[in-house]
């Protein structure tokens, strides 16, 4: 509690638990009663097994054998007031989001769902925030290494209809 008391001190809207959460579900319930769910989210690394998908720490390595879908929806009803969804199947491939995860897991909860992982163009990122009904989309490597600006995605996402917010002129 003190390492997020003092990163929320130091000027961040919000911190992001993924293995502390999994190791003490319980700190997820005190952090939102004692800092308010809007900056607590809870970051889900999950991996598909067969039919469903698992959750993973240790920067994914080391799978917990916790449903990903029954985990988001247990840490929202303890508190987190977003989920960061990373798919560790298609993260780094650039061939898009996993929209099933994605969309699996914001319609079983009733938080903002941030999509991370696979993102290759912009016509990916608009699929996962559709398809995927994800409220948000993370991306690396994309802007990393200079493929597409800012500019260029909210462009595309605006031509789809999709809002985005434009600088103040």
């Amino acid at each position: 509690m003190d390492t997020i008391k003092g990163i929320l001190r130091a000027g961040a809207d919000k911190v992001s638990l993924n293995s502390a959460a999994v190791r003490q579900p319980e700190l997820v319930n005190q952090a939102s009663q004692r800092f308010g769910r809007q900056c607590i989210v809870v970051a889900i690394d999950a991996r598909r097994v067969g039919d469903s998908w698992t959750v993973w720490v240790r920067g994914g390595r080391q799978d917990t054998g916790k449903d990903a879908i029954a985990w988001a929806v247990e840490v929202v009803e303890r508190g987190a007031g977003e989920l960061l969804v990373t798919s560790m199947d298609t993260d780094g491939t650039k061939a898009g989001y996993d929209l099933h995860l994605t969309q699996t897991i914001a319609q079983r909860v009733s938080v903002p769902v941030i999509a991370s992982g696979g993102a290759g163009t912009c016509e990916h990122i608009g699929d996962v925030l559709t398809q995927g009904q994800a409220a948000a989309a993370l991306l690396a490597s994309l802007l990393h290494y200079g493929e597409v600006t800012v500019s260029q995605i909210k462009h595309h996402l605006s031509n789809r209809g999709i809002p985005v917010r434009h600088p103040p002129a």
